[in-house]
């Protein structure tokens, strides 16, 4: 049977606004990418074309194809259709849970571009060095990490895709960035010894720019707000500000103001528990000397 909109036609694109994968999300890239991939095999395993199985489900062929090709995020009524349809038995309805974790409608996941507007920068990294001061070869040794693993030509797009965020260094005025960095992933080698030690060094060399602060949180601090994940706060020229944390909200950018103040006091308190800027590099160099 036929599903339509109440229009009476086919879903498309248009009737689809803001669901599609932000590139910098590894894991929500990844989590798309495999639902997608079992949808096609299902369908394909029923011998169903791509045409065929969107009118069944109510959408367009062309949002069959990105959906299953990871370019865009099927939403919850999508799913549980192609689970009745493909006789999937409740597993393909079940990957909701995970699908509704990674979505970004698209006015808040233009976050990762504000970065280019904002005049202040604020950036706490629990388990990672921070994407804006990563190398291209760490870039590309993290990404090349996940399972499952991506192609070779999506590694080589994603690894573009956050170098080009570190565009907000040559911008001109310069905005004032602060980064507050676990002593974890600053020690994890990642892609060996010499991207490591090439790590480190880059580190030192932003962190020398007039514009950037960077402070370390030392492994033995005591318990602090950021124990969830990723803070990160922006603030623009108009006096607005826009904000995020992998432990609040669900992880979703937030403007209103009571929001803003939570993430505001959350980072505070971890920028008063890292060490000092100076000791902060101290540190760092102390690392660079121990391999």
């Amino acid at each position: 049977m036929t599903v339509e909109t109440e229009a009476g036609r086919l879903k498309t694109e248009a009737d689809e606004p803001g669901w599609e994968v932000d590139p910098d999300d590894e894991w929500g890239v990844a989590v798309i990418t495999t639902v997608g991939r079992q949808l096609k095999l299902r369908r394909e395993a029923v011998g169903m074309r791509a045409g065929e199985f969107g009118r069944t489900v109510g959408y367009g062929e062309d949002m069959v194809y990105k959906i299953e090709g990871g370019k865009r995020i099927p939403r919850q009524e999508y799913l549980d259709r192609a689970d009745e349809v493909l006789d999937a038995g409740g597993l393909i309805s079940a990957a909701w849970e995970d699908v509704k974790k990674v979505r970004y409608p698209r006015k808040v996941r233009e976050l990762g571009k504000m970065e280019g507007k904002a005049v202040e920068i604020g950036l706490y990294e629990c388990n990672i060095v921070p994407g804006l001061l990563q190398t291209p070869d760490h870039v590309r040794a993290v990404i090349g990490a996940a399972q499952p693993p991506y192609s070779s030509d999506d590694v080589e797009r994603m690894v573009a895709a956050r170098l080009a965020r570190q565009s907000v260094f040559e911008r001109d005025p310069a905005p004032s960035i602060h980064f507050v960095v676990e002593e974890a992933p600053l020690r994890r080698q990642v892609g060996g010894t010499m991207v490591w030690q090439q790590q480190l060094q880059h580190l030192l060399e932003v962190a020398r720019l007039n514009n950037v602060t960077l402070q370390v949180m030392p492994t033995n601090t005591e318990a602090h707000p950021g124990l969830d994940g990723r803070i990160e706060l922006l603030k623009f020229a108009d006096g607005t500000a826009a904000g995020r944390a992998d432990g609040r909200f669900n992880g979703r950018p937030v403007a209103d103001l009571k929001q803003l103040r939570i993430l505001e006091l959350q980072y505070g308190t971890i920028r008063a528990q890292a060490l000092p800027p100076r000791e902060s590099l101290a540190f760092i160099e102390t690392l660079l000397g121990e391999r």
